[in-house]
C-alpha cells in the first residue's frame, strides 16, 4: 500500500501521495469484518469516482473520521520523536547567527530541510487534532 519507501509525502497544502495514504487509512481503520470482505474482493470495487473527489488537501485531512485522525496524529508524533531536536531547538539555531555560521554549508542545508519537515508535521498535528 505504501510503496517501496514506506513513507507518505506531505506538502504544505496537501498530501502528495494521497492515494497511498487514503488506502492505508481505510485499511488500518477497518473492522475485522470489513477487512475480511476487503481481502475477499481483492480490494474495493471500482470506486474511482469517489477517489477523484477525495483529494487529501489540508481541509480534507481536518475532516477525516476520528479513528483516522488519531492514527495520523500518533504517527506524526512518532515521526517527530525520531528527530534529534524539536522544532523550537531548530528555530533557535536558525535564529542564532553566530551558532548558525559555525555550521558547515551541508549542516546548514540539513538544518533547513529538517526545520521545514518539522513545520509540515506540526501543521499536520494541528489539522488532525
Amino acid at each position: 500500500m505504501v510503496g517501496e519507501e514506506g513513507a507518505f509525502v506531505l506538502g504544505w497544502d496537501e498530501v502528495l501521495t494521497e492515494e497511498e495514504l487514503s488506502v492505508t487509512l481505510k485499511v488500518l481503520c477497518m473492522s475485522e469484518e470489513e477487512f475480511k470482505e476487503y481481502k475477499e474482493q481483492d480490494g474495493w470495487a471500482d470506486d474511482s469516482e469517489e477517489e477523484e473527489n477525495s483529494t487529501l488537501s489540508n481541509e480534507a485531512l481536518s475532516r477525516l473520521k476520528t479513528p483516522c485522525k488519531k492514527l495520523l496524529y500518533d504517527s506524526v508524533l512518532l515521526t517527530l520523536e525520531s528527530y534529534g531536536a524539536d522544532l523550537k531547538a531548530e528555530q533557535d539555531l536558525l535564529n542564532n547567527k553566530e551558532a548558525y555560521e559555525k555550521l558547515s554549508r551541508r549542516e546548514q542545508q540539513a538544518l533547513h530541510v529538517r526545520y521545514g519537515q518539522k513545520r509540515i508535521l506540526h501543521q499536520l498535528l494541528e489539522l488532525v487534532q
